[in-house]
């Protein structure tokens, strides 16, 4: 234990929050004894920077030199942070897809399901990351589904594995589900969601142990920390918005250009998806210019009931839509060399190549005749490749966990093929207005299905702020202006 806590260079806030988790393992009870029935129930709380992510890679290194590696499981409620911890996202592992309010694309799971009683066969304890994003229902799933796993009696929380939560409440809060500090009313009519939140809670509420790190690892800038410790507490002052204020973009006293090295490299943090499509739009043709090289742009196969859609119209209108109405494959994927780009959908978790994970693009393979398709959009120079039939794009990701190279390619540049996902887009605005009406009355759908053929990547000149949770990052530009 030692030689790991001297490894990851753990603190003494750390050392004791290690020391709980590896000696309830290893059943040695000085420090914590657990529930009455020796169940560890815990939560690691601490804003950014105070080592969460260091302290759960020293847990996991434990687990896996004392020969127990199957008995962990980590869990996060997004890609993002499960490339901080080499584990895998919560609804991936529920068997959901990213729009996980459709029944029909959950996993159903029953007692005697020979799968998922094989996937935690093995697994006595049990880390979620960012609590802050996982919601009431969430949880209340997955304690379903460990419990179903488990044959275990329901009254005991997640079938009797002993759970560790890290995060930090003040931090962003889940989507489309409530928070798990969240105070459930009663009302009349009890829904089955309410079911689920109220069972949530009380699972929350037998939390027997709680250790906060606060020690900040990260930022060596005191005055700074303090002013986070204000801003945290609501207590900010006077003086902490003047000190802000000396780092808004046009101050002279800052660099001249954002241009310039070392910020022309800093994301762009942004509240819109919309808005940080535009910016990397922007920055990619930005930089084919200064590089002297034509524009070139990755356009969507899109497809209705089969067939290539060929109405202008219909293409154009669905083509623009922004990515996170189409399954996370956008219509338009404009490249140059040496850009930055994030991967939208898991490729190989285990490689740690999974959706949020940070490359740089080198090399477009396609079909040359996909060249000469011609297409007119506003947002794209009139010189600009179109490439509609691309075989793959070949990604540097530093990260990536594949020790040995490919044939024929550097270590770390890995191929992306296409992807296929299906999304709904409603016509309802395409149609004449006496036929959209005539629909409405009687009651008859305006969805169509569209099946989308694209290289699952963006660029990542900007991202969303949801999107950074989780993320270390050296710099960052933010744009404040809410929606």
């Amino acid at each position: 234990k030692m030689d790991i806590i001297k490894q990851f260079t753990l603190n003494s806030q750390q050392k004791y929050a290690f020391m709980i988790v590896t000696s309830h393992l290893d059943g040695e009870n000085q420090i914590h004894t657990g529930s009455a029935d020796n169940q560890l129930l815990m939560c690691v709380s601490g804003c950014g920077g105070t080592g969460k992510s260091q302290l759960i890679r020293g847990i996991t290194q434990y687990f896996q030199i004392t020969k127990r590696g199957k008995m962990l499981r980590k869990l996060a409620p997004t890609s993002i942070a499960v490339a901080e911890i080499d584990g895998l996202t919560i609804h991936s592992f529920l068997g959901e897809s990213r729009k996980s309010s459709k029944k029909k694309q959950t996993r159903t799971f029953r007692p005697g399901d020979t799968k998922l009683e094989n996937e935690w066969r093995h697994v006595k304890y049990l880390i979620i990351d960012e609590m802050s994003m996982v919601g009431l229902s969430l949880l209340a799933r997955l304690n379903r589904i460990v419990k179903t796993a488990k044959h275990i009696n329901s009254d005991i929380p997640f079938g009797g594995v002993n759970v560790i939560f890290f995060g930090d409440y003040l931090q962003y809060s889940p989507v489309l589900d409530r928070p798990l500090y969240h105070s459930c009313t009663s009302s009349e009519q009890i829904t089955e969601r309410q079911i689920d939140m109220q069972c949530a809670q009380k699972l929350i509420s037998q939390m027997n142990c709680v250790a906060e790190l606060s020690q900040q690892m990260r930022t060596e800038d005191l005055r700074y920390l303090e002013l986070l410790n204000r801003l945290r507490g609501g207590q900010s002052t006077i003086e902490d918005y003047q000190l802000l204020c000396t780092r808004i973009a046009g101050n002279p006293k800052l660099q001249a250009s954002l241009r310039q090295k070392p910020w022309n490299e800093a994301p762009i943090l942004v509240f819109r998806n919309t808005l940080r499509t535009q910016i990397n739009n922007r920055a990619v043709l930005n930089k084919a210019m200064e590089m002297g090289l034509r524009p070139m742009v990755r356009v969507a196969q899109d497809y209705f009931q089969r067939k290539l859609i060929d109405d202008l119209r219909l293409r154009k209108t669905i083509l623009e839509l922004p990515d996170n109405k189409t399954e996370h494959l956008p219509g338009y994927l404009p490249l140059v060399l040496g850009m930055p780009v994030l991967l939208t959908e898991n490729v190989t978790t285990e490689l740690g190549l999974s959706n949020g994970t940070r490359g740089i693009f080198h090399q477009l393979v396609y079909e040359e005749s996909s060249a000469d398709i011609q297409f007119q959009d506003k947002n794209f120079p009139t010189n600009t490749k179109f490439i509609t039939q691309p075989k793959y794009a070949l990604v540097e990701f530093p990260n990536c966990k594949l020790d040995s190279e490919l044939a024929e390619l550097q270590v770390k540049i890995i191929p992306i093929p296409i992807s296929e996902q299906t999304f709904l887009f409603d016509v309802k605005e395409l149609l004449a207005e006496n036929i959209a009406k005539a629909a409405k009355i009687n009651k008859k759908t305006t969805k169509i299905s569209i099946k989308r053929k694209a290289l699952p990547l963006i660029p990542a000149y900007s991202m969303t702020t949801h999107k950074s949770q989780g993320q270390t990052l050296g710099k960052i530009i933010i744009d404040l202006v809410m929606p």
